[in-house]
């Protein structure tokens, strides 16, 4: 198993409360995702802000699809980077604060964006997605010292459980007191923004008092440059040793970019193909929240019980299930009343589809952090979530810009089939990866670290 803070004597020991302030990250930073990327501000940049310019909006989507790759093109870049420097500095709660304050004002920021404000919106998105994303890769970053390893799945799912809280009451009081994201609404819905940003300012509060740094900063300065170009370096040196983590993150980068492909088109889709109407767009809302929280919780114990990887594994062939479904909805609904007489609409039969993809968006995400934290030496947990945060992005990247492009030539339809291709890649690369081995060799690289031999 791997070693972390919590083990060691010299750190304080760790209590519900703190466990609960870590959490809290979650409950406060989905504000951001869903109001900005998911739920609202997606909708509005595409249809309002850009709109349908005689394409069928796909100028629109390739134009937020691009938003969202440049904010994870700079993650890629700078994540493992950050990491290294927070392990060495001990500095995860500075870096965390940093990326707290700026998804805030960029956030905020939003308000400006009206329609024809095309490049305004671009930038604003990008800034904030970026530092919401490096935020939730120094969050993640805390968990290997929250508990032992065999507790770590039941911890990160009630912190994802927690996350889908906070987003349906975020999200909730959005859609009931600001309203729909229409023309006719903007002067209302554009102040999204700047709730979320207050909403994440408020929330995270516990965070920052009862989170503690327990890592010991190096006792060698270096400027920050030379720490991360340094540790990075050496990290790569020693992949051969952590080959289950390199593995898994081969995987993570595939069943991401499906997932941030869900994330991002979710609701556009469902304005655009499914055609709903908006109390269906808020009951899937309330649905997916529910299922999410439902589906991270329940795994996160049942992973604890049969293993990280198994579980994770489950959760992907669920994701294959539940775009197979999305892509069929229209086609099925329509087979459906030719075959039993029925007059069903398209956006009720999308609204049983959604709990299928909430129970998989929960459970994966959460799963995934945990095995990066049972891969991850007490040391390098900051650099290897950096490089987790990487792979996400890369994922990001691949998949949005990807999905982008091709709905452009065959339609938003078509194209989602595009993520089930990458969950079954995701699958097969997960199958290289041994749990038992990757815990192993984090024990032993702690061990070697600190001079004790494995008898000891």
């Amino acid at each position: 198993m791997s070693v972390t803070a919590a083990d060691s004597p010299q750190s304080p020991p760790v209590t519900r409360r703190e466990i609960f302030g870590w959490a809290m990250f979650d409950f406060a930073n989905q504000a951001y995702t869903l109001l900005i990327i998911t739920v609202v501000f997606g909708e509005l940049f595409t249809t309002v802000i850009v709109g349908d310019r005689g394409d069928g909006y796909r100028l629109a989507n390739f134009l937020w699809s691009l938003a969202l790759a440049a904010s994870f093109l700079l993650v890629v870049v700078t994540g493992p980077l950050c990491g290294a420097v927070m392990d060495y500095r001990a500095s995860k709660k500075q870096f965390l604060f940093i990326s707290y304050l700026a998804t805030i004002v960029t956030s905020a920021m939003l308000y400006f964006v009206e329609p024809g404000y095309v490049l305004l919106g671009v930038v604003l998105i990008t800034l904030s997605n970026y530092a919401y994303s490096m935020g939730e890769s120094f969050i993640a970053a805390f968990l290997p010292g929250l508990g032992p390893p065999e507790k770590l799945g039941s911890i990160s799912g009630f912190g994802w459980a927690l996350g889908y809280v906070g987003g349906m009451v975020a999200a909730g009081f959005t859609l009931a007191v600001l309203g729909e994201s229409s023309a006719e609404n903007f002067e209302r819905i554009r102040w999204v923004g700047p709730f979320a940003a207050v909403f994440f300012l408020l929330a995270a509060i516990p965070t920052f008092l009862w989170v503690k740094e327990r890592a010991q900063p190096h006792p060698h300065q270096q400027s920050f440059t030379a720490i991360a170009w340094q540790r990075v370096s050496t990290t790569f040196q020693e992949l051969r040793h952590f080959r289950d983590l390199a593995w898994f993150l081969v995987s993570v980068m595939f069943s991401m970019a499906g997932v941030y492909i869900i994330i991002a088109f979710a609701f556009i889709y469902g304005a655009q193909v499914i055609g709903w109407d908006e109390s269906t767009r808020n009951l899937m809302f309330i649905i997916v929240q529910i299922t999410a929280a439902a589906g991270a919780l329940g795994f996160g114990f049942i992973q604890d019980r049969i293993g990280t990887r198994v579980t994770y594994l489950f959760t992907l062939v669920l994701w294959v299930l539940a775009v197979l479904a999305i892509w069929a909805t229209p086609e099925v609904t329509a087979w459906i009343n030719a075959i039993f007489g029925v007059n069903w609409e398209a956006q009720q039969l999308f609204l049983v589809v959604g709990c299928l993809a909430g129970l998989s968006l929960g459970s994966s995400q959460s799963a995934s952090r945990v095995l990066v934290g049972l891969f991850s030496p007490q040391q390098k947990s900051a650099e290897f979530f950096g490089f987790w945060g990487q792979a996400n992005k890369v994922a990001g990247v691949v998949g949005i810009i990807g999905l982008g492009m091709l709905q452009s030539l065959v339609g938003l339809q078509s194209s989602v089939l595009l993520c089930a291709a990458f969950f079954i890649i995701a699958i097969l690369i997960c199958l290289k990866v041994n749990q038992a081995r990757g815990q192993g060799a984090a024990r032993e690289w702690e061990l070697k670290r600190n001079h004790i031999t494995p008898d000891a």
